[in-house]
C-alpha cells in the first residue's frame, strides 16, 4: 500500500454551535486530482485550513507524507493558495516572485519556468495592479509552484473569473496535473469537478456524502426508461431477475435503476424472450449535477 501525501482521519472542526467539519476522513495519493465539492458554509475551506496549520481542529487528526514530518516542515513541499491573490500592486510580476524566492529560499531560475507554465511570460514585466483578475490567480499558481511542490492545494481556483479565465486556469490545472503534481482543489462548482478531478469528496454541512472516483459516481447513475402495453408485468419481471435499486413508473414510462452495469440490447433480448415488446427504450445518464442534487436530497432529511 502506498503512503498517502496527506491522510484525513476522524476531523472535526466546531465554532460553537455550528459543525462546520464532522468527522471528515480522506486520503491523497500521489498523482490524482482530488475535488472537496459543496455549497458555500459545507466545510471545504475549513478542511484545508486546517490541514494548512492556519484554522485549529478541535479534534480527529491528519497527516502529511505518512507522519514522518512535522507539520511546518512537510509544508514546506506544499504549495496552495488559499486566500486572493495578494501582491504588490506597483511590483512588476518578476519582481513579486522574486521576492516570494527570497522569502522561501528558493534559486529565481524557477521564476520563468513558472511565468511559462501559466502562460505569463509576455507579461511578467508587467506591473501586477494591470492585471486582470484571471492573470492575478494565474501568477498566484505560479508563485504556489515555485517550491517544485508535492501537492498543490487550491481553494476556489476560479471564483469570480469570467468564462475565458475559468477555461484558461482549468486548462493550467490539468497540465500542472499531467506533469505528476498532485491536486486538492475545494470548489462549489460541479462542472469544475467533473472536468478537472478524478476524484472527489462531496461534503454538505461538514459531513461527508460521497467519497471515491469521479467516474464511478457517475457510473452509478445509468437508468432506463422502458414503456409496453404491460408496464406492471416488467416491474415484476425485473425485480424478480435483476438487482434493481428503484423502480418507479412516471408519466407512463417505467424509470428503473440498476445495482449492476446493463446494456440496453440485453435487457431487450432478456423481455423479448419474456414475449414482451417494448415501444420506448433509452438508457440515460445522470449528469455530476444530477448525482450531486440525488445524493444531497437524500440526506435533506
Amino acid at each position: 500500500m502506498k503512503t498517502a501525501i496527506l491522510s484525513i482521519k476522524n476531523l472535526h472542526k466546531r465554532y460553537g454551535k455550528v459543525h462546520a467539519v464532522n468527522n471528515v476522513s480522506l486520503d491523497i495519493h500521489k498523482g490524482n486530482v482530488y475535488g472537496i465539492l459543496g455549497p458555500n458554509g459545507s466545510g471545504k475551506s475549513t478542511t484545508l485550513g486546517i490541514v494548512l496549520n492556519v484554522v485549529n481542529k478541535t479534534s480527529g487528526e491528519y497527516s502529511w507524507f505518512g507522519g514522518t514530518q512535522e507539520t511546518h516542515q512537510a509544508l514546506k513541499k506544499v504549495g496552495a493558495i488559499i486566500e486572493r491573490p495578494n501582491f504588490y500592486p506597483y511590483m512588476t510580476a518578476k519582481e513579486n516572485l522574486e521576492l516570494v524566492c527570497k522569502i522561501k529560499g528558493i534559486n529565481y531560475s524557477k521564476i520563468d519556468e513558472k511565468l511559462e507554465i501559466v502562460e505569463l511570460t509576455d507579461r511578467k514585466d508587467s506591473k501586477f495592479k494591470t492585471y486582470s483578475l484571471g492573470m492575478k490567480q494565474r501568477l498566484a499558481i505560479a508563485s504556489a509552484l515555485l517550491n517544485d511542490p508535492e501537492i498543490l492545494i487550491l481553494d476556489e481556483p476560479t471564483n469570480g473569473l469570467d468564462p475565458q479565465g475559468i477555461i484558461q486556469v482549468r486548462d493550467i490545472i490539468r497540465f500542472i496535473a499531467s506533469q505528476g503534481t498532485t491536486i486538492l482543489l475545494a470548489s462549489h462548482l460541479l462542472d469544475e469537478v467533473e472536468k478537472v478531478c478524478s476524484h472527489v469528496l462531496v461534503l454538505r454541512f461538514g459531513e461527508i456524502l460521497y467519497n471515491g472516483k469521479v467516474d464511478e459516481m457517475t457510473s452509478k447513475s445509468n437508468y432506463f426508461e422502458l414503456q409496453s402495453d404491460n408496464n406492471n408485468l416488467i416491474i415484476d419481471l425485473l425485480k424478480n431477475n435483476f438487482t434493481v435499486d428503484t423502480i418507479s413508473e412516471v408519466d407512463g414510462k417505467i424509470e428503473v435503476y440498476f445495482n449492476q452495469e446493463l446494456e440496453a440490447s440485453t435487457l431487450n433480448r432478456f423481455l423479448v424472450e419474456k414475449g414482451i415488446y417494448l415501444n420506448h427504450l433509452v438508457k440515460r445518464k445522470l449528469s455530476l449535477e444530477n448525482q450531486f442534487l440525488a445524493l444531497t436530497n437524500q440526506n435533506n432529511s
